[in-house]
């Protein structure tokens, strides 16, 4: 998969913006990075559209930005000449499919029928934007229509908001999800950027779902391990249940039969996605240890971050 898309992927929210003045647009730019989300879709639906584009290409380098709404060549060589990385269609044009395609710009037409998703195909497209997604029957919709397309992936839009975004991401089919419930028109237009920050956290906080799962203490040994958990189970009524390297007593505490990371022992954190969330944190300069990686069936599972918090090792963990 291109870059860019793979980029997109890992990003998991595209914001789509409808922006009247282009000066507005630095202030936009800053506005998603300070909220953990460096991409922007400017739709080709204002005349500012070019000019925003140009701005946050230069003003914002570490900004991912494409242009939506583009109907025509014309206004895909404005986009991609303005800085644009990407382009997005509202529907399938093949002239503009055709001209992404030949200057090597990822393009992700509008489909919303197994006809238009062979369309794709037929170009060599892998992403297509699913358009409009809720009207056109939301993720049932998708979950039927994508079934015989393994090897293609939809980038839902269309009535997508913070309280639907995460059953969309849950589907292996989807890439990401685009929408402007944190950048709308009205908030951009008066001026509220600080407003743009903190729903654009939220999204963020709603697709990441981190939450604590559990704490982890440290012993000597088996024995102590174990009589360590007994006493949750004796005072607590906890169920206890042995593992290779630990004890767990409930679900809330787990047992170290040797001492692992962590001066006084780890704290896990579940998340929706362990894949993003270390992209995230790694946007925040947080890196995680290779090392610690536990896998179930090809898929990441667990692992520990290179950070420890009051003497905790810290662990992501998927839910």
């Amino acid at each position: 998969m291109n870059n860019i898309l793979e980029k997109i992927g890992k990003l998991g929210i595209v914001p789509v913006v409808k922006i009247e003045r282009a000066k507005d647009a630095f202030h936009l730019g800053k506005a998603l990075i300070d909220g953990g989300l460096p991409i922007a879709e400017i739709t080709f639906r204002t005349s500012a559209a070019e000019e925003s584009i140009k701005i946050l290409s230069k003003e914002c380098p570490e900004l991912l930005v494409g242009a939506g709404t583009v109907l025509t060549v014309d206004q895909a060589k404005k986009a991609v000449s303005a800085g644009a990385k990407f382009i997005v269609s509202a529907g399938f044009n093949p002239k503009v499919v055709d001209y992404c395609i030949e200057n090597h710009v990822p393009v992700t037409p509008g489909i919303n029928s197994p006809t238009q998703v062979e369309m794709g195909l037929e170009k060599g497209l892998k992403v297509v934007k699913f358009f409009p997604a809720e009207a056109s029957g939301g993720l049932s919709m998708l979950k039927s229509m994508s079934a015989p397309y393994n090897d293609v992936k939809f980038i839902p839009t269309g009535g997508i908001n913070q309280n639907n975004l995460c059953s969309y991401l849950s589907n292996n089919k989807v890439l990401a999800c685009g929408g402007s419930w944190m950048v709308k028109a009205d908030i951009i237009s008066s001026g509220r950027f600080d407003e743009i920050t903190r729903l654009t956290k939220e999204a963020i906080s709603a697709m990441l779902g981190f939450e604590f799962a559990h704490l982890g203490i440290n012993e000597k040994n088996n024995d102590l391990a174990l009589h360590s958990a007994n006493l949750f189970s004796q005072i607590f009524n906890f169920p206890v249940k042995e593992g290779n390297s630990s004890i767990f007593a409930a679900s809330s505490f787990e047992v170290m039969k040797s001492k692992y990371l962590g001066e006084h022992g780890h704290i896990a954190i579940s998340t929706n996605d362990i894949d993003r969330a270390i992209f995230y944190l790694e946007m925040k300069g947080i890196s995680v240890l290779p090392e610690t990686a536990k896998e179930k069936d090809g898929q990441l599972k667990a692992i520990y971050l290179d950070q420890e918090i009051s003497g905790f090792a810290i662990h992501l963990l998927q839910k």
